[in-house]
Parts: C-alpha cells; structure tokens; sequence
C-alpha cells in the first residue's frame, strides 16, 4: 500500500518526468526520495549514508542526460536507490509490501537503466572505458559517465581504470563523489591529495587528474542542485576525458548517520524514533570473539601481532580494538590485493599479520592468495566473514572462498563447531610456522562451548556421536545441522575441522564400518570439502552424498529457507535422503 500518495515522486515514472518539473519541484522530490530511503532501510535494513548523499547529483544527472541510451555506470552501486526510483522503481520504497521488488544493487535483468550487476568496488571507471571504447568503435554518440567514490578510488583496480581512461579520445566523464569516507574513513596518500583539492576549490597544483592528462573540473557543493545541473550541463558534450570532482556529505538529511558514519553505511532495522537497532547484535558473536582472542594474545606479551582490515573494520568488530591497539591495526582501504600482498611482506620480515577478510570481497586478492602467500608458504593467518549460505544479493554472495582457498596448496582451511573451537584455533595460528592458515569464522549459530585440540597441524577427526549404517561428517558451523540429522538417524558424527585436509585414516575406517558416508558444508559443492572426501573414497564401497549450495547466485528474491530447501540442506530432506540411500545398499 503506498504510504506517501501525495509525493510528487509518484508522477515520476520515468526520468522524462522529470524534466518538465520545475527547480522547486525537483527539490522536493529530493526530500522525498530521502525521507523515503530512512523509511525503508528502518524498516528492512539497507545503505543509508551513501544513498542519503547523492540524492542531488542523481536528479541532476536524470534532468540533464537522456538514459538509458546515454550510460552511467555506478560503482559498488550501493548507492543507487535514488537512481532506482527515478528510473520506474520508486514502488519499492513508497509501498512496504514492495520493499523486497527491487534489488539493493543495480541490475540489468531489472530495469533498461541498468547495465551492470555491481556490488563490488572500483569498477566502474574500467567499465565506462570499456564502453566508451566500444561506442568509438562502431560509430555510436551516446554519452559515458563513471560515477566512483573517493573510498572506491583506493582500490586498485580504479588506479588501472583511470590509467587507460586518460587516453580515451571521445566523451568520458568521471565523477569522484568525494564524501571523505568509503565506510570507515579512507587511508592512505589519496585523501591527502582530496583534501588538497577540496581545499583549494580545485585549485591545487599538485592535482593528480591533470598530471594524469585528464580535464578537470571541482564542484565545492554536490548537494546543491543547481550546482550539480550546471556542473553536469557543462560537462555533457565534451569530447575528452573530464574528471568532476564533487564535494557531498554522506547522511545527509538524517543526523545520527552524520554524527556517526562509518554505523550508518549501511544499517540494520533500526527504530525511527531513537535510531536504537531493532534487533541488538548477541553478546558473543564469532567476529568478537575472534577479535577478543587476537587482543589477548597482545597482552600477554605477543607484540608481533599485526591486525590487517581491508576498509571495514566494522564488519569485524574491530573499531575497539583500533582504538585500544593502534600500533597493531592497519586498514590498507577498499584494496584485499594489497592487504594480502602487505600480510605476506610483514611476516616475511618476522611479524605475524592476521588478515579480516570477507568472503564475497576475498576473490579480488585470488592472485595474492596464491602466489604471494602460498607459492611462498608464509605462515600468514586469515579469518574469513561472511562466508557461508545467507539470503543476500547475487553481488555478495560468500560461498565461495572454500573453493578459492582450500584448493591451493600450502594453504590449511580450519572451519571451527563452536566459539571454544574458534578461540583455540587462531591460537595455534598465531603460533605456527608451517604456513599459511585460514579460518573460516561460523556464520551459522554454532555453541558457544565445545572441546578443543592443542593443535591442529594434523587432522584427525573427532568422533562426537556413535550410530550406525551412516556417518555424518558435519564441517563449521553445519555441526548443529548434522547432529540433528545424526539423532534422526541414529548415525555418527564427525567434526572434520579442515575444509581440505583430509583425515585418511579416519576415512578408511568409515568406509569399511558404515554404507554411506555424508558430507555436509556450508558453501558451494564444486570443488569444496564433499567432493574430495568422495574422490578419495571413490574406489571405496561406500557411498558418499555430499550436501552444500549448488554452483550459482542467488539473490534477495529468495529467502535463506528457500535455498536451503532448494539445496536439501534442512535436518529433515537429510534424513530422508540417507534413508533412500540406506535403503538401497540394502
């Protein structure tokens, strides 16, 4: 039901609309959008700060181009919802039985003014090369424009895309939305150079873009319409690459996200009334604890410890600990390539370098993975978020990692049962000089206590239920899945603890003791922890069944029921499933 029936946004179905509305008009539609957009995310969840700050620059951009046949192409895209309901999709905001319609992320399988599937970051410049090349190429006079943030512009891959895009001969337009943040505050020597520039009205001699050979252009206020309609006017039918560099204010328009922005990136639901949480995080979550055991190893006197985040110390919990330990914390940015390269290079030279990554932004440093740390074997340790099953968008899905890591050699995967596991895994960690090691944080419910090893360089697995006819190898945090399964059954349990290590021994034994043999994992099959247990087992007269996430993404239309149905990963589709198969061994 449409909450907000006298908006003017709802005459806007298109951004044609638009156009014929006068300044005035356009200025309240600003304040709807953004009113619109703290309804929501307080309801669901959702970006708040970014989404609040290019509400200006997005209409400007709708009144002045003519998408879809000119292209914008947003980086990390996260930032979109202002553009979604300018381009049809304002439904999803204005009625609450439409909020889960439209995707968090652009996406071309969406809407016409879409043309990428992005949630990642430092892309876009890339992109709009790319298609300003193609448009040269086959004679086209559409207009380009990448719109990146100053916390997207400390990743790599931005540097390379600004590189080839200074070259261009055509009309290509990049827009640095400069709001001083990417979600914690940006790092490094490229804010120094923002800065400069802000400070200077764009006037700094030592501007990067010009030295680069790009036109230039500074825009002081980039929550002034009238500013961005005359700043985007200007640069329309250049015939060369141009950088517009915009000064915004992430939050704008809702106080608690200005007084705090690195919590108001992106939120959780969230009460209106006090911005208190809806739902309060637990007391002990693994990230705390995993943050907690990496604290206490410092005080007790390891001062080699070197905490490394990649820009989202938050995720992690680590906003304490940067406080509290300064001297061992480093943020390299919005760059994993760089976080996992600098890991290597510190414990090469005697430190011991703990990197908090997150799964679905992992893969960009896959190079790193390999060939910095495992081509090497330095003992660097990793903690892996977000990587299991989750109902997410298709942008960040986190089954993946499993694969990504545990198939290079040197690299051990532990994937830990309970929170007491955790703790005594990055323990041993820490201490070890064998080689690089990951743990894969649960992001499942998992106990809190359980019973732990002095170490775990050699797998053995543990043995936590007696049955018979199947045996249940539950790794991470599906252990609580397989002792449901197990009690149904009256099978036995096994904790695995490496996602690709494989206990031989223990296998062997399985397979003369029982007639089917189940893995159970929380990422995707092809090439994860199932798959080897049952090639080595091939030859064996045992059957393997392995249960995990098919080789796909899935997206926010599908709850984390739906795919786990869709998987066979409830308690009871196993049981049933192990009974067929029970059933035809005998």
């Amino acid at each position: 039901m449409n909450q907000h029936p006298e908006y003017l946004l709802n005459k806007i179905k298109s951004p044609a609309d638009l156009k014929v509305l006068s300044l005035d008009e356009m200025k309240q539609v600003a304040g709807e959008i953004r009113h619109l957009i703290i309804e929501k995310d307080a309801a669901v969840g959702g970006h708040l700060g970014p989404d609040l700050g290019i509400v200006e620059l997005t209409i400007a951009y709708h009144y002045v181009f003519n998408a879809p046949g000119d292209k914008i192409v947003w980086d990390v895209s996260h930032q979109t919802y202002p553009h979604k309901m300018l381009t049809g999709r304002a439904y999803a905001w204005l009625d609450p039985e439409a909020y889960g319609k439209v995707t968090p992320y652009t996406d071309p399988e969406e809407s016409p003014y879409d043309y990428y599937a992005i949630g990642h970051t430092s892309t876009s410049i890339a992109l709009a090369t790319g298609m300003a090349k193609a448009r040269d190429l086959l004679g086209g006079s559409e207009k380009i424009m990448a719109v990146i943030g100053d916390g997207s512009l400390t990743g790599g891959l931005a540097y390379e895309g600004l590189n080839n895009a200074a070259t261009e001969k055509g009309n290509l337009v990049i827009v640095i939305n400069d709001n001083q943040w990417s979600i914690d505050k940006n790092v490094g020597g490229l804010p120094v150079a923002l800065k400069k520039l802000r400070d200077t009205n764009g006037e700094a001699s030592d501007n990067l873009f010009k030295a680069m050979g790009f036109d230039y252009r500074y825009v002081a206020d980039g929550n002034s319409l009238e500013a961005m309609i005359a700043a985007f006017q200007d640069v329309k039918d250049v015939d060369h690459p141009v950088v517009l560099h915009v000064n915004t204010l992430k939050g704008k328009g809702y106080e608690p996200a200005l007084a705090n922005e690195e919590a108001h990136h992106w939120v959780s639901p969230f009460n209106l009334e006090d911005d208190s949480p809806k739902h309060p995080a637990p007391a002990l979550t693994p990230k705390k604890v995993a943050v907690q055991t990496i604290a206490e190893a410092i005080d007790r006197g390891q001062e080699n410890l070197l905490a490394i985040n990649a820009a989202i110390p938050g995720a992690f919990n680590l906003d304490g600990f940067k406080e509290q330990y300064p001297d061992h914390y480093l943020d390299v940015g919005i760059a994993e390539q760089e976080s996992v390269a600098l890991a290597a290079g510190f414990v090469k030279a005697g430190g011991r370098a703990i990197l908090f990554e997150n799964s679905t932004f992992l893969q960009r440093a896959f190079d790193q993975l390999s060939h910095d740390v495992a081509l090497n074997n330095l003992p660097v340790v990793m903690l892996v978020g977000g990587g299991g099953i989750q109902a997410n968008s298709k942008t960040h899905v986190g089954v993946f990692d499993q694969v990504m890591i545990s198939n290079l050699p040197n690299w051990q995967y532990l994937a830990p049962t309970t929170l007491a596991e955790e703790k005594a895994m990055i323990n041993w960690a820490i201490q070890q000089k064998a080689g690089p090691v990951a743990i894969k944080l649960p992001v499942w419910p998992v106990d809190e206590k359980g019973s732990t090893l002095e170490g775990y360089q050699h797998i053995h697995y543990q043995k936590w239920r007696a049955g018979q006819g199947a045996a249940i190898l539950s790794l991470g945090d599906t252990f609580n899945l397989g002792l449901k399964a197990a009690e149904e059954l009256n099978a036995s349990l096994y904790n695995p603890l490496s996602a690709n290590t494989l206990d031989t021994d223990c296998l062997d034994h399985l397979a003369r003791h029982y007639s089917v043999i189940i893995t159970l994992e929380n990422n995707v099959l092809d090439g994860g922890f199932g798959q080897k247990v049952a090639s080595y087992l091939a030859d064996q007269p045992v059957l393997v069944k392995s249960f995990g996430e098919k080789r796909e993404y899935t997206d926010v239309d599908q709850s984390l029921a739906e795919i786990l149905n869709r998987n066979h990963l409830t308690a009871e589709q196993i049981v049933n499933d192990v009974k067929q198969l029970l059933s035809s061994k005998n």
